[in-house]
Protein backbone atom coordinates (compact mmCIF):
# COMPACT_ATOMS: atom_id res chain seq x y z
CA UNK A 1 0.00 0.00 0.00
CA UNK A 2 1.37 3.54 -0.74
CA UNK A 3 1.54 6.03 2.00
CA UNK A 4 -0.24 9.56 1.74
CA UNK A 5 2.08 12.31 0.07
CA UNK A 6 1.57 14.25 3.54
CA UNK A 7 4.32 15.55 5.34
CA UNK A 8 4.11 15.04 8.71
CA UNK A 9 7.54 15.00 10.91
CA UNK A 10 8.45 11.68 12.60
CA UNK A 11 10.32 11.00 15.60
CA UNK A 12 11.23 7.66 14.14
CA UNK A 13 13.19 9.15 11.57
CA UNK A 14 10.68 8.92 8.67
CA UNK A 15 10.21 12.27 7.01
CA UNK A 16 6.66 11.88 5.94
CA UNK A 17 5.06 13.49 2.63
CA UNK A 18 2.59 16.27 2.16
CA UNK A 19 2.16 16.84 -1.12
CA UNK A 20 -1.32 15.61 -1.93
CA UNK A 21 -2.90 18.70 -1.06
CA UNK A 22 -0.26 21.09 -2.80
CA UNK A 23 -0.70 19.54 -6.16
CA UNK A 24 -4.62 18.69 -6.05
CA UNK A 25 -5.25 21.99 -5.48
CA UNK A 26 -6.18 21.97 -1.74
CA UNK A 27 -3.48 23.48 0.26
CA UNK A 28 -4.12 25.09 3.22
CA UNK A 29 -1.99 27.42 5.81
CA UNK A 30 -0.71 24.44 7.44
CA UNK A 31 0.63 22.44 4.22
CA UNK A 32 3.06 25.11 4.11
CA UNK A 33 4.29 24.43 7.58
CA UNK A 34 6.81 22.29 6.38
CA UNK A 35 9.24 24.88 4.62
CA UNK A 36 11.64 26.42 5.93
CA UNK A 37 10.95 30.38 6.21
CA UNK A 38 13.57 31.02 3.35
CA UNK A 39 12.94 28.10 1.08
CA UNK A 40 12.99 28.14 -2.47
CA UNK A 41 10.60 26.61 -4.86
CA UNK A 42 11.20 26.32 -8.97
CA UNK A 43 9.59 24.43 -11.50
CA UNK A 44 9.87 26.03 -15.53
CA UNK A 45 7.26 28.46 -15.41
CA UNK A 46 8.40 30.16 -11.97
CA UNK A 47 10.99 30.99 -8.94
CA UNK A 48 9.85 31.25 -5.55
CA UNK A 49 11.68 32.37 -2.22
CA UNK A 50 9.79 32.38 0.64
CA UNK A 51 6.90 30.67 2.05
CA UNK A 52 4.60 33.31 0.94
CA UNK A 53 5.30 33.09 -2.89
CA UNK A 54 5.28 29.02 -2.67
CA UNK A 55 1.76 29.22 -0.86
CA UNK A 56 1.02 32.11 -3.79
CA UNK A 57 2.22 29.43 -6.77
CA UNK A 58 0.55 26.09 -5.17
CA UNK A 59 -3.06 28.43 -4.37
CA UNK A 60 -2.99 29.59 -8.06
CA UNK A 61 -3.59 26.22 -9.24
CA UNK A 62 -7.44 26.25 -8.24
CA UNK A 63 -7.34 29.36 -10.57
CA UNK A 64 -5.83 28.70 -13.90
CA UNK A 65 -7.00 24.41 -13.72
CA UNK A 66 -10.41 23.39 -12.98
CA UNK A 67 -8.69 19.93 -11.51
CA UNK A 68 -5.50 18.99 -10.08
CA UNK A 69 -3.84 16.15 -8.61
CA UNK A 70 -0.77 13.32 -8.30
CA UNK A 71 -2.31 10.53 -9.84
CA UNK A 72 0.81 8.03 -9.12
CA UNK A 73 4.37 8.25 -7.50
CA UNK A 74 7.36 6.47 -6.07
CA UNK A 75 9.50 7.91 -3.59
CA UNK A 76 13.10 7.50 -2.93
CA UNK A 77 14.64 8.85 -0.23
CA UNK A 78 18.59 9.80 0.56
CA UNK A 79 20.66 11.18 3.80
CA UNK A 80 22.96 13.60 2.66
CA UNK A 81 23.87 14.04 6.19
CA UNK A 82 23.04 14.61 9.58
CA UNK A 83 19.75 16.44 9.71
CA UNK A 84 19.82 16.95 5.67
CA UNK A 85 18.08 14.69 3.03
CA UNK A 86 17.36 14.66 -0.57
CA UNK A 87 13.77 12.96 -1.41
CA UNK A 88 13.02 12.23 -4.92
CA UNK A 89 9.53 11.36 -5.89
CA UNK A 90 9.10 10.43 -9.74
CA UNK A 91 5.10 10.94 -10.46
CA UNK A 92 2.63 11.26 -13.16
CA UNK A 93 0.22 14.93 -12.65
CA UNK A 94 -3.38 15.38 -13.94
CA UNK A 95 -4.45 18.44 -14.74
CA UNK A 96 -7.36 19.85 -16.72
CA UNK A 97 -7.31 23.33 -18.55
CA UNK A 98 -10.23 24.59 -20.19
CA UNK A 99 -11.94 21.08 -20.47
CA UNK A 100 -8.56 19.52 -21.76
CA UNK A 101 -6.97 16.58 -19.85
CA UNK A 102 -3.03 17.31 -19.30
CA UNK A 103 -1.19 14.29 -18.20
CA UNK A 104 2.17 14.79 -17.18
CA UNK A 105 5.23 13.09 -15.35
CA UNK A 106 7.59 14.87 -13.57
CA UNK A 107 10.02 14.45 -10.74
CA UNK A 108 9.78 16.57 -7.96
CA UNK A 109 13.21 16.93 -5.41
CA UNK A 110 12.64 18.23 -2.12
CA UNK A 111 15.97 19.21 -0.28
CA UNK A 112 15.45 19.01 3.62
CA UNK A 113 17.06 20.40 6.58
CA UNK A 114 16.20 19.61 9.98
CA UNK A 115 12.78 18.51 9.32
CA UNK A 116 11.64 21.38 6.89
CA UNK A 117 12.06 22.06 3.35
CA UNK A 118 14.53 24.41 2.02
CA UNK A 119 14.32 23.61 -1.58
CA UNK A 120 11.50 22.23 -3.74
CA UNK A 121 12.13 21.71 -7.46
CA UNK A 122 9.31 20.06 -9.94
CA UNK A 123 11.16 18.69 -13.39
CA UNK A 124 8.45 18.52 -15.74
CA UNK A 125 9.29 15.60 -18.01
CA UNK A 126 11.68 14.92 -15.92
CA UNK A 127 14.34 17.36 -16.92
CA UNK A 128 16.18 19.82 -15.52
CA UNK A 129 15.14 23.31 -15.05
CA UNK A 130 16.81 25.96 -17.32
CA UNK A 131 19.08 28.49 -15.81
CA UNK A 132 22.18 29.69 -15.91
CA UNK A 133 23.88 26.71 -14.82
CA UNK A 134 21.91 23.80 -17.04
CA UNK A 135 21.72 25.98 -20.10
CA UNK A 136 25.29 25.82 -22.72
CA UNK A 137 24.71 29.76 -23.24
CA UNK A 138 24.84 31.48 -19.43
CA UNK A 139 23.21 34.67 -20.92
CA UNK A 140 19.80 32.50 -22.09
CA UNK A 141 20.08 31.09 -18.82
CA UNK A 142 19.77 34.20 -17.07
CA UNK A 143 17.08 35.35 -18.99
CA UNK A 144 15.44 32.39 -18.12
CA UNK A 145 15.77 32.53 -15.08
CA UNK A 146 14.27 36.56 -14.68
CA UNK A 147 11.64 35.44 -16.83
CA UNK A 148 10.81 32.34 -14.56
CA UNK A 149 11.05 34.97 -11.80
CA UNK A 150 8.94 38.01 -12.86
CA UNK A 151 6.37 35.25 -13.49
CA UNK A 152 6.25 34.25 -9.83
CA UNK A 153 6.19 37.99 -8.89
CA UNK A 154 2.81 38.57 -10.99
CA UNK A 155 1.44 35.75 -9.51
CA UNK A 156 2.10 36.69 -5.85
CA UNK A 157 0.20 39.88 -6.84
CA UNK A 158 -2.43 38.10 -8.17
CA UNK A 159 -3.09 35.18 -5.04
CA UNK A 160 -3.00 38.40 -3.30
CA UNK A 161 1.14 38.52 -2.03
CA UNK A 162 0.81 34.79 -0.67
CA UNK A 163 -2.67 35.65 1.32
CA UNK A 164 -4.30 32.52 2.91
CA UNK A 165 -7.53 31.79 1.31
CA UNK A 166 -10.71 32.25 3.51
CA UNK A 167 -12.47 28.72 4.06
Amino acid sequence: MKRKLRFIPKNNGDSGFFLDANYASRATPQDFEIYAPNAIFEDPLMCAHGVKQIKSAFYSLSKAFSESRIVDYTIQENVISPGKMKILIDNKQYYKFLGKDINMISLIKLYTENGKIVRHEDWWDKKPIWNRETIQTPLIGRITEATRRASMLATHAFMRFGKDPTM
